[in-house]
């Protein structure tokens, strides 16, 4: 970054210099602020100038991201030699810091093997989803807590998105999410008490008792499906040991629609496995009288004591 003042005037010009192995450097300016009187809308960068600071910093990283490997795809791994291209085709790789137009290759397989395609494209190899992983976890995220409409008018206004976002693309993203959690799920047990009461009792310390609330109820559906009913609680971890003994209390919420759910034991194990549960571990759970919310919290822990609420 470079500051230049000529009287009461200042301008700032924000450059990237680009450093190769053999030390070439490549100076580019991304973007010049400038100042004159100090006032409170000319306090530091505007929303509108970081957002413009970002995006074009975001622009040169990917660009010098994509010549590399690209410039390493050309060689075939094989035999070394140069694979022939077929074309460009242009596509849009959508990042929390804009959305960025690129050029994607088609290479030639080297007839050095046996291909099963005649070309293929490293970039739709290697990136085959057009949105980064942060911002599907920011939409992700925001969705969780208010609606897809509010998520996009959100993200708007605080990130570098230039195209207009639509509510059903952001719900199509986090349901491509969803899905993939879920595939990442293990398979539904009848019980997960999986060691006998000698190993059990050879296992280390645990960390504090854990509380599991649990309650149901149900929710109008649309049309003429009726209602359907849905799981919800919220596990809470007493304290930790050892080196995280100072870490804040863990807490975690969960939900299912029970009628729905194909593994909805599966799902509350996980949930307190990621609160470093063990079978030697004191748990408690509160629930009503259901039979749904009663028998989801069976044989998950031989030490669980089970209380009405």
């Amino acid at each position: 970054m470079r500051v230049v003042c000529r009287g009461e005037a200042m301008k700032i010009k924000v450059q990237v210099v680009t450093i190769t192995d053999d030390g070439q450097e490549t100076t580019r300016e991304i973007a010049c602020v400038e100042r004159q009187d100090l006032t409170p809308e000319t306090l530091g960068l505007s929303l509108a100038e970081g957002k413009a600071v970002l995006q074009a910093l975001q622009e040169v990283v990917v660009e010098w991201q994509m010549q590399t490997y690209l410039q390493q795809q050309r060689p075939c791994p094989h035999c070394g030699k140069v694979r022939q291209s077929k074309g460009v085709h242009h596509t849009v790789f959508r990042t929390v810091f804009g959305a960025l137009p690129v050029e994607s290759p088609r290479l030639y397989h080297c007839p050095c093997q046996e291909h099963t395609t005649v070309s293929f494209s490293p970039l739709t190899t290697l990136l085959p989803e057009r949105t980064t992983p942060d911002l599907l976890y920011l939409e992700t995220k925001w969705v969780v807590l208010m609606s897809y409409g509010l998520t996009v008018k959100l993200l708007q206004d605080v990130l570098p998105i230039d195209e207009p976002l639509e509510a059903v693309t952001i719900r199509n993203h986090v349901l491509t999410v969803a899905q993939r959690l879920e595939d990442t799920l293990g398979e539904e047990q009848w019980s997960f008490i999986d060691k006998c009461p000698a190993e059990v009792a050879a296992l280390p310390m645990p960390d504090g008792p854990l509380v599991v609330g649990i309650d149901g109820g149900y929710v109008k559906a649309q049309g003429e499906q009726g209602a359907f009913e849905v799981i919800a609680g919220r596990s809470l971890l007493a304290f930790h040991r050892g080196e995280e003994a100072e870490a804040p209390v863990s807490s975690k919420c969960f939900a299912f629609v029970q009628t729905y759910d194909q593994k909805p034991k599966r799902r509350l194990f996980e949930v307190l496995q990621s609160q470093g549960h063990q079978l030697n571990q004191q748990i408690t759970f509160l629930s009503d009288g259901g039979d749904t919310v009663r028998d989801l919290q069976l044989y998950l822990n031989p030490q669980a004591e089970h209380l009405l609420d």
